[in-house]
């Protein structure tokens, strides 16, 4: 009983050892130096109108005006519906013809173009 009793003081006491460090700790003399000189250092005083030079004074710009309708307004509708503008800009521009083909056909005529079987070029002997 007692050997055991032994090995248990014996581990114990080796557990503890362990738990401390032999080597004794240094101080880091470049890191205290910096340190203290981080707290004595006093920044200097701004004077309240160092901004001055530096910064334009901000102003607001003014207020946007609301938009404005008419006042005939059914007037300026009707006189838009007569103009028809699609049908001027249409009349204004005159077909031409490129190679034999009328340019202006329309989308359809241009889709079934395009939808049209391609002719495989002849090869020349």
């Amino acid at each position: 009983m007692s050997s055991a009793r032994l090995l248990t003081q014996i581990s114990r006491s080796a557990r503890s050892a362990r738990a401390f460090s032999s080597s004794v700790t240094r101080r880091d003399l470049v890191q205290d130096l910096y340190i203290r000189e981080l707290k004595s250092y006093i920044p200097p005083v701004a004077a309240k109108d160092a901004h001055v030079g530096s910064v334009k004074v901000f102003t607001a710009p003014a207020a946007p005006k609301p938009p404005v309708l008419p006042a005939d307004l059914a007037a300026d509708l009707t006189a838009y519906d007569a103009s028809e503008p699609a049908k001027a800009v249409a009349e204004a521009v005159k077909p031409t013809s490129l190679s034999g083909e009328q340019v202006g056909d329309g989308a359809e005529a241009f889709l079934t173009f395009l939808e049209a079987d391609a002719k495989p070029a002849e090869a020349h002997h």
